[in-house]
């Protein structure tokens, strides 16, 4: 399957997305000055989600490292990654499942494979805190192999290559929606986009939109596993802060995830220990 790149992408309106320039940004050892510059350009973009970033909001300091060539490409990227900057727009208002969900776009440019991926780094996040979840892609085999210490992270998941499966590319749809959109202001907010798939294992269905966008809702029943209970898939309705992480405190009602009942005691378990107040847990 080629990448899904803007010269083989004349339909992507009709799949409700804008195609982008899927070529790399790479650091090479004899650099420009307009080099460096491209390559801070497109790390701001790719892990602020497209989100337009003031001119007092630069990592000054990162960038001159960068510039003197005392840090990589990895550890520019990084340190956009564990700024406040970052954490205001993609930690303090979601939560925890949209926010791995987002990690996974901007870091290894692909969604989640699946639900084990998921809840391991959900639990990372709420058992480890903020800077072991970070650090966890940054150090993984997978981003080395892929972008290693010098090329700025691009999206992956609309290619097949060695490593990637072919699930990840109807699942980038729910992640995805053009260059010219924001993940910060997309229509759903701060609910997670592939609970369902996640749940069920389920691969995400490609729908054409009907011009209008429906706002996302957790949802309130499951298309699969009803047939046995080992495969039904539970709702579960918490309130109050999750995680270790000292958060802003956000008006928030509730949030629900979708958990496959082989979990849901370790995750009813988990939740409680991390504060968070069950309200109900009923079939999907």
């Amino acid at each position: 399957m080629p990448a899904l790149v803007a010269s083989n992408l004349s339909a992507a309106p009709q799949l409700g997305l804008e195609p982008f320039d899927g070529g790399r940004v790479e650091l090479r050892p004899d650099w420009t000055e307009e080099d460096v510059s491209a390559v801070i350009r497109a790390s701001y973009r790719q892990v602020l989600g497209n989100d337009y970033v003031m001119e007092s909001e630069r990592l000054t300091s990162a960038e001159s490292l960068l510039r003197q060539g005392n840090i990589s490409v990895r550890d520019f990227v990084r340190a956009i990654a564990k700024s406040e900057l970052y954490k205001e727009k993609f930690f303090y208002p979601n939560n925890n499942q949209r926010f791995v969900e987002l990690n996974f776009k901007h870091f290894l440019g692909r969604a989640p494979y699946d639900q084990g991926e998921l809840s391991y780094h959900t639990r990372l996040v709420e058992d480890e805190g903020y800077d072991a979840e970070i650090d966890s892609y940054f150090e993984g085999e997978e981003y080395d192999r892929r972008f290693g210490n010098y090329i700025v992270p691009y999206f992956t998941g609309f290619s097949v290559e060695a490593g990637s499966r072919t699930v990840g590319f109807t699942r980038m749809f729910s992640l995805y929606r053009g260059y010219a959109t924001s993940d910060r202001t997309q229509v759903g907010g701060p609910a997670a986009r592939l609970n369902r798939e996640l749940a069920v294992n389920q691969a995400s269905s490609i729908s054409i939109p009907s011009g209008k966008d429906a706002p996302y809702e957790v949802p309130k029943t499951s298309f699969g596993g009803v047939g046995n209970q080992a495969g039904r898939v539970y709702r579960v309705e918490v309130s109050g802060l999750i995680g270790r992480q000292i958060r802003p405190v956000i008006p928030r009602s509730k949030t629900a995830y979708l958990i496959p009942y082989g979990q849901l005691s370790q995750r009813l378990q988990q939740i409680v220990r991390s504060g968070g107040k069950i309200i109900s847990v009923r079939p999907a």
